[in-house]
């Protein structure tokens, strides 16, 4: 057996604490004056320094990265706001970040992180309701709030009585498409592209299709495809065969780009319909003028004339440049929910300041005034944009 010398086991022992740190995760988040957000007890335990602080979890890289990095600003600009007006409760709030890489084991570890070591007061995130179920089991075993920004699958608010959202959710959502497609663009027969991966993909498909059933159009056939795929001829030629007057495609909108491409390239040049998985400036850079003529459900519209709305994307646009989407405006509202809930409530208890959360009702948020139900989610409007010249603009309103 071979012998070391102390000074040998001593250097070896300093390069592998230093490898050990190296490899831990670094928060992507700072507070609102760009320092590194300051670790604030929670759980149970007031926090005994002078910050309060959010979690976030948010895919800011990866196949959903527009989301993260929507959702980030969105966060960023609430947390700066109400430290400017002062801070809740005499503290100033910091945000520490993680980014899940689009992944929901990612979402789940950098959930457990922000539980057991930053001890955060509430946690924020995700957008892709796959990566929301995966955090949502996480914060509700720790007894932390939790809030999803924009994941619109029902199953992630009954994870339990700790999770909510601010958006409305896919039953809601495809109901929205169904009643447009039928009422509005007089479909009778249309056909479907799901993401056979994605909850929130199948959640919208389950549901678009019962609903247009019931309203007496029929769906001719349902395809599948998963996340990263590249190729969506084949599914696109057997939907051409059976001559629908629209395709509905629930998908993200890195996938959505290219099955538009791909769609008129093979000749159907009917309309897309979808959901507001599509909301993002990288739709238009992928399908180009392949999309017009489109349609999809969604959130807000920035041609919104409300004083409020208007208000939010001057800030906006004055902080990160561009136009805000849904995403950033949900992520916004997210954060000042949660923000009102801590200042609302009896002490700084996860407990307490979920019971606070719950209480949310007529909430002035930029993508819809908010009161939660029961099941912790809000009741709301949806919006239904086209496509066209490289935008959404705004069609109507669907209310509940």
């Amino acid at each position: 057996m071979r012998r070391f010398t102390p000074l040998f086991l001593a250097v070896f022992a300093l390069f592998s604490a230093a490898c050990e740190k190296k490899s831990q995760p670094t928060p992507a988040g700072t507070d609102s004056q760009g320092q590194a957000a300051q670790p604030a007890p929670t759980g149970g335990t007031p926090p005994a320094a002078d910050t309060l602080l959010l979690g976030e979890v948010s895919s800011l890289t990866g196949s959903q990265a527009t989301f993260g990095v929507s959702t980030q600003r969105g966060v960023e600009l609430a947390v700066k706001e109400a430290n400017a007006a002062g801070g809740v409760k005499g503290k100033k709030l910091a945000v520490r970040v993680y980014d899940n890489q689009s992944k929901p084991e990612e979402a789940a570890q950098a959930t457990t992180r922000l539980v057991t070591q930053d001890k955060v007061l509430v946690i924020l995130g995700d957008v892709a309701s796959s990566n929301s179920l995966a955090m949502a089991e996480k914060a509700q075993a720790a007894g932390v709030p939790m809030i999803t920004p924009a994941s619109t699958n029902p199953s992630v608010t009954e994870k339990g009585d700790y999770i909510f959202r601010v958006c409305f959710i896919d039953p809601f959502q495809g109901f929205v498409m169904a009643k447009f497609a039928r009422e509005n663009l007089k479909l009778d027969q249309v056909a479907v592209l799901q993401d056979n991966k994605s909850a929130y993909s199948i959640g919208l498909k389950e549901v678009f299709t019962q609903k247009f059933s019931e309203m007496g159009g029929k769906v001719l056939t349902t395809e599948s495809y998963s996340q990263g795929d590249t190729d969506f001829r084949a599914q696109l030629t057997a939907i051409k065969k059976t001559k629908p007057q629209a395709i509905y495609v629930p998908g993200y909108y890195n996938d959505v780009g290219l099955v538009a491409r791909q769609a008129r390239e093979l000749g159907l040049s009917v309309p897309l319909l979808g959901g507001d998985g599509w909301d993002s400036e990288k739709l238009f850079e992928l399908a180009g003028d392949a999309l017009d003529g489109a349609y999809f459900s969604n959130h807000y519209s920035p041609q919104n004339p409300d004083e409020r709305v208007k208000k939010f994307i001057a800030d906006y646009t004055a902080a990160y440049g561009g136009t805000p989407d849904a995403i950033a405006a949900l992520a916004y509202d997210s954060a000042r929910v949660a923000i009102a809930g801590i200042e609302k409530s009896k002490d700084l208890t996860g407990a307490s300041i979920r019971d606070a959360i719950a209480q949310t009702k007529d909430f002035p948020g930029v993508a819809g005034t908010i009161t939660l139900d029961e099941k912790r989610n809000p009741v709301k409007s949806a919006v239904i944009l086209k496509v066209g010249e490289g935008k959404a603009n705004f069609v109507t309103t669907v209310k509940p």
